[in-house]
């Protein structure tokens, strides 16, 4: 007697996170070149970067054998340590500086182990389940052969000594630092395939481990008193106590031949310099370009965001995030689709500076195509591959993974919310569940007609936009009471009478109420074969029917 399959369990959609309004940007940065500078100015630059950042090196190295140890009097110390090669400002930027590394170091350490233990829990999962299991959406099954088996297998022993290591570094306190950057510092082992010769690759490695920032003081004139930039932009620079005979100013003190003049925000700035509140410098060059720049940077309040329903006054757009473009639509406050779905596209490939561009192009048209519309909001998914980016969990799907790990969703965030509040715009942020599954099912079809194609990106804008406006995703609801019919109200939750293609399409005969046929009057039952029509069926029947009209006494 054969066993009958075992039903899988219909799976239960998990549960949604209510969506809410984006804290807005905390702080400014703004950038300018510094042009016209002379021998030597460059020259003094460099050897101020030079022994401040073997300084910095130093004193990391210090920090690091602290480890959980680290006190105010051990900061103290190092400090006072610091002051007599420098002065006592760029020594509290340097021990600032150090510990703020320190403390991102182990920020990255908490999430490294947590990547461990995600995958460590998959590999564990799938060898446990029976060879060829296929799984279902929310786990996964086994895996396809016995030699797949044996390599994670292997591949688990692995993950799970990185795991006990991280787990006892961060137990003692221990982090793993590399001024300059470890991808650099790993190019010098590479430097046919990162496109670079010795030398250059020491100009850059020497110009990553230069420091030349300075904290600023509020109270002091200018906000600086280490890096001094006057309103009519004159740079100056404290120089340290080795270098003070370079000096070319008072109270050794060093004024380069450039002047600074912010294009963006300089207004700002200038509001802040004149009234002495606290702005910190950097200098720093770039290498490829052989330009030096100053970044200028200063604390926000936080500022108060607005509340949700005054989001959703005026209705609300609906961005999908994709690896190459915004799909967006914008809806009204009833969570109607108003007009044509819009596409913003941008290009993820090549260096840095240029996937930067793109996303900032692409984000400053979206704006304005927000403006336009009069919307007080921009509706996003709170995305975060971070536990998804495990090759355990996707196995083979090499492209997918690919895929997901290319997309800068904490800096395409990060950049939107800063954007959108100089622009007078709320970023609401939606959770990212099912959005372009019941998107596609319930709005994609509906939209489309002779002038319009309607993606599944673009139905997942609608379907984040009506998240965001507190509206569910489908648009038809469940009946009336009064005699489950259409006489008390419509079956859709906003949608008018005018509305084209408000019921949607009517599920099946199955998927209805288990006695509407009895409701009807009409019993189960099988209908009968129709009759060919065709001459060469009707023979081959074996069965001749006459007319009896055609029938002639």
């Amino acid at each position: 007697m054969s066993e009958t399959p075992k039903k899988r369990k219909k799976e239960q959609p998990r549960a949604i996170d209510a969506p809410f309004v984006a804290l807005g940007p905390s702080g400014v940065a703004i950038r300018d070149r510094l042009k016209n500078l002379t021998i030597e100015d460059d020259k003094v630059l460099r050897l101020i970067g030079d022994h401040l950042g073997t300084l910095a090196s130093l004193d990391l190295k210090v920090r690091c054998a602290d480890g959980s140890d680290h006190s105010p009097e051990k900061w103290a110390a190092r400090k006072q340590r610091l002051t007599c090669e420098s002065s006592s400002r760029w020594a509290g930027s340097i021990t600032k500086a150090t510990h703020d590394q320190w403390a991102l170091s182990r920020r990255c350490q908490l999430a490294h182990i947590e990547t461990l233990e995600a995958g460590v829990r998959m590999l564990m999962h799938r060898l446990s389940q029976p060879l060829g299991d296929k799984g279902t959406k929310r786990a996964a099954g086994g895996y396809r052969s016995k030699g797949e088996w044996f390599h994670k297998s292997r591949r688990l022993h692995i993950l799970r000594h990185r795991l006990d290591r991280a787990r006892t570094d961060r137990e003692d306190g221990r982090v793993h630092v590399v001024r300059g950057g470890r991808r650099l510092l790993g190019a010098r082992h590479n430097l046919g395939k990162a496109q670079l010769t010795e030398h250059e690759w020491r100009q850059r490695w020497e110009a990553e481990r230069w420091f030349l920032a300075a904290d600023g003081e509020s109270g002091k004139r200018f906000g600086n008193e280490t890096i001094r930039l006057t309103p009519d932009g004159e740079v100056s620079i404290k120089l340290p106590a080795p270098l003070a005979h370079l000096a070319n100013s008072e109270h050794g003190r060093y004024i380069l031949a450039s002047k600074v003049a912010f294009a963006h925000r300089g207004h700002e700035w200038r509001d802040r310099i004149d009234s002495n509140r606290a702005v910190a410098y950097r200098i720093h060059l770039d290498v490829e370009r052989g330009r030096w720049y100053l970044t200028a940077s200063w604390q926000r309040p936080v500022v108060t965001t607005v509340p949700l329903e005054t989001a959703r006054a005026n209705g609300m757009i609906g961005v999908d995030t994709n690896a190459d473009h915004f799909a967006a639509y914008r809806l009204d406050r009833h969570g109607n689709p108003v007009g044509e779905p819009h596409r913003f596209s941008y290009d993820l490939s090549g260096p840095a500076d240029h996937r930067d561009a793109q996303i900032r192009h692409a984000i400053t048209r979206l704006l304005h195509w927000a403006k336009s519309c009069g919307v007080a909001a921009i509706a996003i998914e709170d995305l975060d591959f971070t536990a998804a980016k495990t090759r355990e969990k996707h196995g083979r799907k090499k492209r997918f993974r690919q895929l997901i790990s290319g997309m800068p969703t904490g800096k395409l965030k990060a950049r939107l919310i800063s954007m959108a509040a100089e622009a007078g715009l709320s970023i609401v942020a939606v959770d990212p569940a099912y959005t372009s599954q019941w998107g596609g099912r319930h709005w994609q079809k509906p939209l489309v007609s002779p002038r319009r194609t309607m993606s599944r990106h673009d139905a997942a804008g609608i379907a984040i936009g009506r998240r965001a406006l507190g509206h569910p995703i489908r648009r038809r609801t469940a009946p009336p009471p009064p005699g489950q019919s259409d006489r008390v109200g419509h079956r859709t939750v906003q949608a008018g009478p005018g509305i084209r293609g408000r019921e949607e399409t009517r599920p099946p005969v199955t998927e209805r109420a288990h006695d509407a046929r009895t409701r009807t009057g009409t019993t189960r039952g099988t209908r009968e074969t129709s009759a060919s029509k065709t001459v060469r069926d009707a023979r081959n029947a074996g069965t001749w029917v006459q007319d009896p009209l055609l029938i002639i006494d």
